[in-house]
């Protein structure tokens, strides 16, 4: 369930990001030292002070040699939030904040680091994957071909343009055009080279599917009281949580037996976030969405409260996402469309650069941030930010 937190992100840290395997002259352990560290010294603090450390998406990173690595006086915290992948990245923030106000730890990084040149890339098949002895007989391979079975229901239940799934790849591409930390900072991309495109797994086209890349980013979250007396202006997290609706399984990413297909698994959670935060959809400013599929935005503003079921696609198609003048701006770093891929943790960055009035793309007077983990699957995450 969902609470109130009195918990702060004070640091935030990245390394450079690069497509999948053009980086290797370090390894993923070094990149997430090299983040971490950026984060400790953004907040003013020594890396030595951190005591905790959380990831998510089952990391292969040991928490005893990071903590050699940064120097860490003590460890207090050593935790991972297992599954989900991308859907647990708001998790791992919200188990920090936990940690920070329980006590079991002062100054929590949380992290995640992504090196899959050197490793092994996550798009791929792997036969040991869950449900892989069910799936592979009828050609179900690949993340984008379990999402694209959603969205090909979604378009038979509601109905949906190509134009509006493009809008979506056209948005994060023009934000991260103003990102100079992004991949795609300095590759245009028009409606014609999106629709000319090669198709995927239908409906989506090349430009519908997140990019792949190597990376790594943190931050440093730690009580409100503390927060005061550091360098930067913190960030508060009003509400945090990870979770599953009932018989989700794995969700769209394996099982495909949901009895509520067409959710993201989030609605539920959105609620609780909502009445945790003691807010309401229309109190949100800016957005930070999952968006490894276009198409998914249209299931994720549902959730989320910004329009009625079944009306997603027609609520992007009217601009409602662009920034500066839509209402409700979102991925405003390029996301994991045209920033990077990192397992969406670079979104809560941005939603911290937001409420900082540091973005390449800022919402004037932005109080209010949702930041979301990947939609579709289980458990998924979500976090609300808000400016101090």
């Amino acid at each position: 369930m969902a609470q109130q937190q009195k918990a702060c992100i004070v640091g935030i840290g990245e390394t450079e990001y690069r497509p999948q395997g053009k980086i290797t002259d370090r390894t993923e352990f070094q990149l997430a030292v090299q983040a971490i560290a950026s984060a400790a010294s953004n907040a003013g603090l020594p890396p030595g002070g951190i005591d905790g450390l959380v990831t998510f998406a089952d990391p292969t990173i040991n928490a005893a040699v990071l903590q050699q690595a940064l120097g860490m006086e003590r460890l207090r915290l050593s935790a991972t939030v297992w599954g989900g992948r991308g859907g647990a990245s708001c998790g791992a923030l919200s188990l920090a904040a936990t940690a920070v106000e329980s006590g079991q730890a002062r100054y929590v990084a949380v992290f995640r680091s992504l090196c899959q040149g050197q490793t092994r890339r996550y798009g791929r098949f792997y036969a040991e994957r869950m449900h892989a002895s069910l799936n592979a007989p009828f050609g179900l391979l690949s993340p984008v071909q379990h999402m694209a079975l959603v969205m090909q229901r979604y378009r038979h239940e509601y109905g949906f343009e190509p134009e509006q799934m493009a809008e979506i790849a056209l948005i994060c591409r023009s934000n991260a055009n103003r990102n100079p930390r992004a991949v795609k900072h300095d590759q245009q991309l028009t409606a014609e080279q999106y629709f000319g495109s090669r198709m995927i797994a239908e409906p989506f086209r090349l430009f519908d599917c997140c990019i792949e890349t190597d990376g790594a980013c943190a931050v440093i979250v730690t009580s409100a009281e503390r927060a005061r007396d550091l360098a930067t202006e913190p960030v508060r997290i009003l509400a945090a949580a990870l979770g599953g609706g009932p018989d989700w399984n794995t969700g769209a990413m394996g099982a495909h037996n949901m009895p509520d297909y067409l959710t993201g698994n989030q609605r539920e959670l959105a609620a609780e976030l909502y009445g945790a935060a003691g807010i309401e959809p229309g109190d949100i400013d800016v957005v930070q969405f999952y968006d490894h599929f276009t198409g998914l935005t249209f299931i994720t503003l549902e959730d989320f409260g910004f329009c009625a079921r079944g009306e997603g696609a027609n609520y992007v198609g009217e601009g409602h996402l662009r920034w500066p003048n839509g209402a409700m701006p979102m991925n405003t770093a390029g996301g994991s469309l045209s920033e990077a891929y990192v397992h969406g943790f670079n979104h809560v960055l941005e939603g911290v650069r937001q409420l900082r009035d540091e973005s390449s793309s800022q919402v004037a007077g932005a109080e209010l941030c949702l930041v979301t983990g990947g939609g579709g699957i289980s458990p998924t995450s979500a976090a609300i930010l808000g400016a101090w």
